[in-house]
């Protein structure tokens, strides 16, 4: 990581701020408004993301068209394309589960404790165990597929 520039930390914290603070004006920082958008009475979570989604869109294709390299890290911006797969079906389906019963994505969620959500807490503990679930579950899985290509 030394050959990153040294602004690049300092950005990405202040990166983070400013999208906790706006999580936090917005109201999307609350569970209860969350869950009303996915109940279909609040749509205020729709125009917060529609903006995003604007903003977003337009910095990327203006990156991506300029063949210049991002100023902090020196890397080039280019698509990264995933393939839709049963893997990505399954994660976004399990993600989607645990949005609807915890009420709150999981870059709200820390926005959340900002605006005295304490319990929230309870969600992100289950967010980090269950992603070291599947590190674990996923190392264990590449591993056994070594060890058959090995054995062969």
């Amino acid at each position: 990581m030394s050959d990153r520039h040294p602004m690049f930390m300092p950005v990405i914290v202040f990166g983070g701020l400013l999208f906790g603070f706006g999580l936090g004006y917005s109201n999307m920082a609350q569970p209860e408004v969350v869950l009303d958008f996915l109940q279909f009475t609040d749509f205020g979570l729709l125009f917060v993301m529609f903006g995003a989604a604007i903003v977003t869109g337009v910095v990327f294709a203006v990156a991506t068209r300029s063949n210049r390299t991002a100023p902090l890290t020196g890397d080039t911006y280019t698509r990264r394309l995933k393939s839709f797969d049963r893997n990505v079906l399954i994660g976004g389906s399990i993600f989607g589960v645990g949005w609807g019963l915890s009420g709150i994505c999981p870059g709200a969620a820390f926005a959340s404790v900002g605006v005295g959500n304490y319990p929230i807490l309870v969600a992100i503990a289950g967010m980090f165990i269950g992603a070291y679930i599947q590190g674990v579950w996923r190392s264990t899985k590449a591993e056994q597929a070594a060890n058959a290509v090995n054995a062969d």
